[in-house]
């Protein structure tokens, strides 16, 4: 067990030791494409040379994305690039007619009184209740026992009125009736 211990140990430092060296397949492959190294920025007042920054794929030269005026002295070798945001594509002229716009929303349907009626029932009397609980009022026993019945009188009328019945609106002809 105790050289199995030590075997477990060396390699384990071994992979510490290789940790930064290179792999041997990467010999002479370079991580990033040429491209993609930063050159010295341009004087400024001098048009950036499109040579091998250019993208042929892309169309655009990558050294319009910097800022020679801004760039920081990193180096002879290096420079900072400041990169613009990308910008989101506007629509073509035609495309925003074939979008959908909805029509306005009909408008809400009048409430009879016996229906306000029991929404103000359905809420006034827990209301009551919750608002004199909070305050510390004193609530008598019939007054408790009218909030309750309203509260539930109110959802009763509501459930009562709210009918399995098709719509008056909706004509003779309502599509397929099974």
């Amino acid at each position: 067990m105790a050289g199995g211990a030590s075997g477990e140990e060396a390699a384990w430092r071994e992979l510490i030791e290789h940790y930064t060296a290179p792999a041997p397949g990467d010999a002479g492959q370079t991580p990033w494409p040429e491209r993609e190294n930063l050159t010295a920025p341009a004087p400024a007042g001098s048009a950036p040379d499109p040579g091998p920054e250019t993208d042929p794929s892309l169309g655009t030269s990558l050294a319009e994305d910097t800022d020679p005026g801004f760039g920081i002295d990193l180096g002879p070798d290096l420079a900072a690039r400041v990169v613009r945001p990308a910008r989101p594509a506007s629509p073509a002229p035609g495309e925003d007619e074939d979008h959908f716009i909805p029509p306005p929303p009909p408008p809400l349907p009048k409430l009879d009184p016996m229906t306000k009626g029991a929404w103000a029932a359905l809420f006034g009397g827990p209301g009551y209740l919750l608002i004199a609980i909070t305050l510390g009022w004193y609530v008598p026993g019939w007054a408790a026992f009218c909030a309750v019945g309203a509260f539930i009188a109110g959802f009763a009328t509501l459930v009562l009125r709210m009918g399995d019945r098709p719509p008056t609106d909706s004509g003779p002809d309502n599509g397929a009736v099974l």
